[in-house]
């Protein structure tokens, strides 16, 4: 299988910000990072501890779609984790979590508590949720399935997630678990490797040029040399993406282009 989707290869683009993490507690919000999780579980990262959404780590990996997903009697337990037990593994970094940003800055900040000002918002959003305590106490990345100017924006207009530059400012010891591995879009991927922990774009998707991603980013990514473009997928990942993990394809119903 040569031949991958937008949504595919970006489903492997978010599995791959999991490698060397080891046994630690892997959580994701959209079908993408969901897949994406569970991809790297099943090939290179087995030791990624995953919840059945309750309680409990369970060691098998549960589909997305298909008539496996709600079948719960499959789970097989690994350990009981009561939802105090999940903040002792947050607040000493053993937890990697890919969010959606609604928008997002040079340095990492993000928000998808609303837009506009907090206090009288044109549109209400998630809210905080856990953004804050998440950012600052292990790592995180992020996913936009529709990479634009007004998401990737100049200044969030409320800062749910903290960046690297209020990172530093909070200090070390507040912040000593803080790391932005990857942003990834429906366009390319990103980290926080320029002067002072600003956006770099490290690949390009097939199809996609840097032009095309810098003309929708409203602010100056940092750009190094030939940037290269995302890997393809391999096609036991294409296999385990489309037979195991979501054969009735949720993947392509969040991915724009």
């Amino acid at each position: 299988m040569t031949d991958f989707t937008r949504a595919e290869l970006c489903t492997t683009a978010v599995a791959d910000c999991f490698r060397g993490d080891g046994e630690i507690l892997a959580s994701s919000f959209g079908t993408v990072p969901a897949i994406g999780a569970r991809l790297a579980k099943l090939t290179f990262e087995p030791e990624l501890m995953m919840t059945d959404g309750i309680a409990t780590i369970i060691e098998n990996v549960a589909p997305v779609s298909g008539p496996g997903a709600a079948n719960t009697q499959a789970n097989v337990a690994e350990s009981w984790m009561p939802f105090r037990t999940v903040f002792d593994l947050l607040w000493s970094g053993q937890r990697h979590v890919v969010m959606i940003a609604s928008q997002i800055d040079r340095f990492g900040n993000q928000n998808f508590a609303c837009i506009g000002p907090h206090a009288k918002p044109k549109a209400q959003l998630l809210g905080m949720r856990g953004a804050p305590g998440n950012t600052i106490s292990h790592t995180t990345s992020y996913w936009v399935p529709n990479h634009s100017a007004k998401v990737f924006v100049e200044k969030v207009d409320v800062v749910s997630g903290v960046g690297y530059d209020r990172a530093a400012a909070l200090g070390e010891q507040t912040s000593r678990f803080h790391e932005i591995r990857r942003v990834i879009s429906n366009l390319g991927v990103f980290d926080f490797g320029g002067p002072g922990h600003a956006m770099r774009l490290v690949s390009h998707h097939p199809g996609v040029s840097v032009d095309e991603v810098v003309e929708a980013t409203g602010f100056d990514l940092v750009i190094e040399g030939d940037v290269p473009e995302t890997r393809a997928p391999t096609s036991e990942e294409l296999r385990i993406v489309r037979e195991v993990l979501d054969p009735e394809d949720f993947r392509s119903r969040e991915v724009k282009g």
